[in-house]
C-alpha cells in the first residue's frame, strides 16, 4: 500500500499591475452579513439574484437543449464505468438517469469485461436519502480485507466536505446495528483490524484545527463509544490536520501517523508496536510514501543527503527497514530536467511505475529494483500522445494495471494490461460530438518576464485567423495542479460544434514542470500566474484567433480567483468572465471554512507584509466602479463548505452596487463541485455555457 501523507487532504483543496487603493475599512465590510451561509436574510439574497440569473439564462431559447445535452451526456450508460479490486470483486460507483445520487455496486472481472455487465447492487444512496429524509452524497468506502465483507462507508448531506460515516455488511448489504458510527465532521475512520479502527474528527472544543481539520487522531476498539477511544497522536491548532493509516500489505503491516504541518509540508512516524511513534527523518517539505520494502521520497525543495544535492522535484527510493536502521543510500528514481516533471507514481507487485509530464505531455516508465540500481523502460503499450494514467489493479497480487487515454478529440479508453504485455482496451466512451473537423495544438506565449508558457488550442482544421472566432480561455494556476488534454463532451458539443475555440492555459502556479513552476508563483509572487494568463490571452489576439469582444474566460475555486483577478486587472482583454465557487475575498479568507490551511499558497492577511502583496491580488478589494469590466457570471453553493459561498456573494453585491454586469446563482446544495447530482451539473453547466454564448457570439 503505497500513500502520501496530504494526499487525502489536499483532495479535499486551490499581475499586480492594477492599482490597488487601500480599502476603506477592512474590519467594517458592508456585506459581512452575507457571509451567514444559512442565514435567513443571506438565503433571501440568494434567492432573489437567483431569480434573476435564472430569467436571463434558464430563460434564453437555447438554454433546455444545452442542459438536456449535458444531462444526457452525464446519465449515458455509455459512460466508463471505472472500477476498484477488492479481493475477488471489481467495485463502481454510479449515477445515471434513474439513479440520480447513485448506487454502489460490484462485479466480476469476466462479467466487466462483456458490452453490459450484471452488476450485484450494495447500497442504493437514493433509496437510502429518500428513507431517511437527507440528500446523501456518495463519499466512498474503506473495506477490510482480506474478505472485504465489513466497509466503512462516507457520506455527506449534498456534497458537503464533511462526512458521516458508519459500518456496512456487504453480504446483508446494511449498515451494521451498533457498528462503527462517526457523526458528521471533516474527519475520516479506517480501518486496524475487524474490531479496532483509526478515528480522527470533531471529538469536541479544541479537537479540531484553524483549518478545520481535525487535530487529534485516536485508536478505537469496537463496543465503546467513540469519545473513549486512545489518543494515539494531537497535532497544533495551528497545523493544517493530523491522522493515521494501517498499511495493510500482507507481510508488510505498519502503522502510521501523520501530521500535516501546512499545505505542502508535513510529518510522517511509524507507530511502533507499544505505541511509541518513530519520526521519518526526511524533510517537511517532502511527500512520503511507503509500499511493501520501499521507502519513497518525493522532494519539494532541493535536499542535500550523504554528500549529494538531489533538486526539487526529484523522486528518491531506499529500503525502508534499512533507513530506520539509519541507512541514507538513496536511489534516484527520477530527476526533473527542465521541461520534465513527475506526474505521478505507484506501484504493481514487482515494479514500480512512473508517469511523467514532457511538455505536458504523458510518458509512461517502468522501474525494476535491482542490485545494480533501478532499471527504467518505457512502458509497453502506453500513446505518444494525451492524457494517461496509470494505477495498478492489485498492487499485492499481480503486475496488472488499468491505464486511461485521452485527449481534447478523443474519446477517453480504459485498457488493463500487465508489465511487459501489449494491454487490451476494455471499456471506450462513444464520441459525443463529430471530432473529425478539429485538430489540437500546442502554443508557447511569452510571459512578462519572458518565461515561455505552454496552451493547448482546440480549434476547427479549417479556421480563419481573422480575430472573431469566439474563444473560451480556462486556467488553474495553484496548489501544483497541472492541466493536461482530457475528453470533454460538454466542450465538444456545447462549444466547438457550436463554433467556439477552446484554449487551456499552463501558467505557472500549476504543476506542468514540477515544484518550479508551481513555486514561482506563491504568495508574493502571485502575479507570475496572472501574467502567464494575460500572456496566453494577448497571444491569442496577435496571432488573430480571437479579439477581446469575443475572448471569455473561466475557471473554479482558486481558477476563480484566477477569473477574478483577471476581470479586474485586465479588463480591457475579455468579453465575458465565468468565475466558478471562487475565492475573492483575499483579506478574509483565512477566517472562512477551510481557508487557512491555504496561508502557504497565498500568504497571512493578518501579517502586514503578506497583506501588502495579498492586497494586489483580492479582487474583492480592489473592483471600482467607474472601470469597465466584462460581463461576470459567479456560481458557487450554499453546501460547499470548503471555499466560503460569501466571496461570490459579496463580490456581487459589490459590483451591483458599483454600477457593473454581474450574473450570480447559487445551488442551494451541492458541496465545492458545485452540484450534488447530475441534474444539478447539467444546469450549472448550462448556465455557464449561455452566459459564455450570449456575451461571445452575435454582432460585436
Amino acid at each position: 500500500m503505497r500513500f502520501t501523507a496530504l494526499a487525502w487532504l489536499v483532495a479535499g483543496a486551490l499581475s499586480v499591475n492594477a492599482s490597488a487603493a487601500e480599502p476603506a475599512d477592512m474590519n467594517n465590510d458592508p456585506y459581512l452579513w452575507l457571509e451567514d451561509v444559512e442565514g435567513e436574510k443571506a438565503l433571501d439574497w440568494v434567492r432573489a439574484r437567483n431569480a434573476v440569473s435564472e430569467k436571463q439564462l434558464a430563460g434564453d431559447p437555447g438554454f433546455e437543449q444545452v442542459r438536456q445535452d449535458l444531462l444526457d451526456i452525464l446519465d449515458s450508460d455509455a459512460r466508463i464505468p471505472y472500477v476498484s479490486k477488492r479481493g475477488e470483486y471489481y467495485y463502481n460507483f454510479w449515477r445515471d438517469k434513474l439513479n440520480p445520487q447513485g448506487i454502489w455496486r460490484r462485479t466480476t472481472l469476466a462479467e466487466y469485461r462483456k458490452e453490459d455487465p450484471k452488476w450485484e447492487v450494495l447500497l442504493d444512496i437514493d433509496a437510502l436519502g429518500k428513507a431517511e429524509g437527507v440528500n446523501w452524497v456518495w463519499g466512498g468506502s474503506d473495506c477490510l480485507r482480506p474478505d472485504y465483507d465489513r466497509c466503512l462507508v462516507n457520506l455527506s448531506r449534498g456534497g458537503a466536505d464533511a462526512t458521516v460515516t458508519r459500518e456496512f455488511d456487504v453480504s446483508e448489504k446494511a449498515f451494521v446495528e451498533g457498528g462503527f458510527s462517526r457523526p458528521e465532521a471533516k474527519g475520516s475512520v479506517g480501518w486496524i483490524d475487524a474490531d479496532t479502527v483509526y478515528v480522527s474528527t470533531d471529538f469536541g472544543d479544541g479537537s479540531m484545527t484553524d483549518s478545520g481539520y481535525p487535530r487529534v487522531v485516536k485508536e478505537w476498539k469496537r463496543g465503546t463509544l467513540m469519545s473513549e477511544a486512545s489518543v494515539v497522536y494531537e497535532g497544533e491548532k495551528t497545523d493544517i490536520a493530523v491522522g493515521a493509516y494501517h498499511d495493510d500489505t500482507p507481510g508488510w503491516e505498519r502503522d502510521f501517523v501523520y501530521r500535516g504541518l501546512t499545505f505542502y509540508t508535513n510529518e510522517l512516524y511509524l507507530r511502533k508496536d507499544g505505541g511509541e511513534l518513530a519520526k521519518l527523518d526526511l524533510p517537511d517539505g517532502s511527500q512520503k510514501g511507503v509500499f511493501r520494502e520501499w521507502l519513497t521520497v518525493e522532494l519539494r525543495q532541493p535536499w542535500e543527503i550523504a554528500g549529494t544535492t538531489h533538486p526539487a522535484g526529484s523522486l528518491l527510493a531506499i529500503n525502508f527497514d534499512e533507513f530506520m536502521k539509519g541507512s541514507r543510500d538513496f536511489e534516484v528514481v527520477f530527476a526533473p530536467t527542465q521541461n520534465s516533471s513527475l506526474a505521478s507514481s505507484g506501484a504493481t507487485k514487482d515494479y514500480y511505475f512512473i508517469n511523467v509530464l514532457e511538455d505536458v505531455k504523458n510518458r509512461i516508465y517502468v522501474l525494476t529494483p535491482g542490485k545494480d540500481g533501478w532499471k527504467r523502460e518505457p512502458l509497453v503499450g502506453a500513446p505518444e500522445f494525451g492524457t494517461v494514467s496509470i494505477g495498478a489493479v492489485d498492487p499485492d497480487e499481480s503486475n496488472e494495471y488499468f491505464m486511461t487515454v485521452a485527449d481534447y478529440l478523443t474519446p477517453t479508453s480504459l485498457l488493463m494490461g500487465e508489465i511487459g504485455k501489449q494491454p487490451e482496451v476494455l471499456k471506450q466512451l462513444p464520441a459525443y460530438f463529430d471530432a473529425e473537423p478539429y485538430r489540437i495544438e500546442q502554443h508557447f506565449a511569452a510571459s512578462k518576464d519572458g518565461t515561455k508558457v505552454p496552451y493547448f488550442m482546440v480549434s476547427r482544421k479549417d479556421i480563419t485567423l481573422d480575430g472573431d472566432n469566439p474563444t473560451l480561455l480556462y486556467g488553474y494556476g495553484g496548489f501544483e495542479v497541472s492541466l493536461t488534454p482530457n475528453y470533454s463532451a460538454g466542450v465538444g458539443k456545447n462549444w466547438l460544434s457550436q463554433g467556439g475555440v477552446y484554449v487551456v492555459a499552463n501558467i505557472r502556479g500549476g504543476g506542468e514542470y514540477g515544484p518550479r513552476w508551481h513555486q514561482a508563483a506563491l504568495r508574493e509572487n502571485r502575479n507570475k500566474a496572472y501574467e502567464d494568463f494575460a500572456a496566453v490571452a494577448r497571444d491569442l489576439i496577435d496571432r488573430k484567433v480571437t479579439k477581446p469582444a469575443r475572448l471569455g474566460i473561466q475557471g473554479g475555486s482558486n481558477g476563480g480567483l484566477l477569473t477574478g483577478n483577471m476581470m479586474v486587472m485586465y479588463p480591457e482583454l475579455f468579453g465575458a468572465v465565468v468565475s466558478q465557487v471562487p475565492l475573492l475575498d483575499m483579506y478574509r479568507y483565512d477566517k472562512l471554512l477551510a481557508g487557512a490551511s491555504w496561508v502557504a499558497e497565498y500568504g497571512d492577511p493578518d501579517v502586514p507584509s503578506d497583506w501588502a502583496f495579498l492586497r494586489k491580488y483580492s479582487p474583492y478589494q480592489n473592483v471600482k466602479k467607474g472601470v469597465d469590466y466584462p460581463p461576470v457570471l459567479f456560481t458557487t453553493s450554499t453546501r460547499d463548505d470548503r471555499v466560503h459561498p460569501g466571496h461570490a456573494r459579496k463580490m456581487t453585491a459589490r459590483m451591483l452596487e458599483q454600477g457593473h454586469d454581474v450574473t450570480y446563482y447559487e445551488n442551494i446544495e451541492g458541496g465545492h463541485g458545485g452540484a450534488a447530482n447530475n441534474a444539478q451539473s447539467a444546469y450549472m453547466g448550462a448556465l455557464a455555457y449561455t452566459f459564455l454564448k450570449q456575451q461571445l457570439f452575435g454582432d460585436k
